[in-house]
């Protein structure tokens, strides 16, 4: 039952990356300094306005974001429990302990939960039998929390950022080790739809919209808004290194919003635990 349920779909898996990755010879890149190609607009640029909204103690390594109608998603690396949070007041709302080692995507759709399981959970807490060295993505059951599959990305570089797009029914992520973000469909064992180039250092969380990635560069500190058709990079927002570090990312209503694990490269604002959020255009 343990390998059925963690079982690693290499054959769909692989042919949907090659035939992804050949295609990306035909679509054209943003330069990695954020300027685009030659003769393109350069990109509208921005300082975030960061507004805290709620600090939630038992959720202070707090790595993952997910805009949902119904409230709003987090996901603990230390912990590794989910909430789903009251928009107006972050009271929790519901709440599942996952099998998961290091969350650091989350998404829900489709009637499960998805997380990025980025193994090495480096002594941060006991070890669980479900832990990895690796990075992997899980579907899990909304209930109970328990591994219904588990995907092994073959590019490797960890499973950073996740999000479910209900436009769609599809699930995105942020894939490290390509400098790319991937379009997966949950429905065919996670086959590739879609690679786009997004260069930059450390991307983590990420959410999408029909036409538009917004994309979180956890190092710099930088939000990039790609288009999803040519992926072109049209803005790039800055946080302020004096609010809190940026981790998850989840669009809803207007604002992005934020979370802070205090655990990767704490800067003067970090705030571990907190929640925030920037208006957008």
């Amino acid at each position: 039952m343990q390998i059925k349920r963690r079982q690693f779909m290499g054959t769909a898996f692989a042919a949907g990356i090659a035939a992804s990755t050949r295609s990306l010879g035909a679509q054209r890149a943003p330069a990695a300094n954020g300027e685009g190609g030659p003769g393109d607009k350069p990109p509208k640029t921005s300082t975030a306005n960061v507004e805290k909204l709620w600090n939630i103690p038992t959720y202070k390594a707090m790595n993952a974001l997910e805009a949902a109608p119904d409230g709003l998603w987090i996901g603990d690396q230390v912990t590794e429990k989910a909430c789903r949070v009251d928009w107006q007041t972050g009271k929790i709302l519901y709440e599942v302990t996952l099998e998961t080692h290091n969350i650091s995507g989350l998404a829900v759709g489709g009637g499960y939960i998805w997380a990025g399981s980025n193994g090495s959970v480096n002594n941060r807490r006991p070890p669980r039998p479900q832990d990895r060295e690796y990075g992997e993505y899980v579907q899990l059951d909304m209930k109970t929390g328990k591994i219904v599959k588990a995907y092994r990305p073959i590019w490797g570089g960890g499973t950073h950022g996740l999000t479910y797009n209900l436009a769609t029914g599809t699930l995105w992520t942020a894939a490290l080790g390509i400098q790319c973000v991937a379009e997966f469909d949950p429905k065919d064992n996670l086959r590739v739809i879609r690679l786009m180039r997004t260069p930059g250092e450390r991307a983590h969380g990420l959410d999408v919209t029909r036409e538009f990635v917004y994309l979180l560069l956890a190092t710099d500190r930088l939000v990039h808004k790609y288009t999803i058709e040519g992926a072109k990079l049209v803005e790039v927002i800055q946080i302020p290194k004096t609010d809190p570090d940026p981790h998850g990312l989840a669009l809803h209503d207007g604002y992005l919003y934020y979370c802070d694990s205090g655990l990767t490269d704490p800067g003067p604002g970090s705030a571990p635990g907190q929640v925030c959020r920037f208006k957008v255009s």
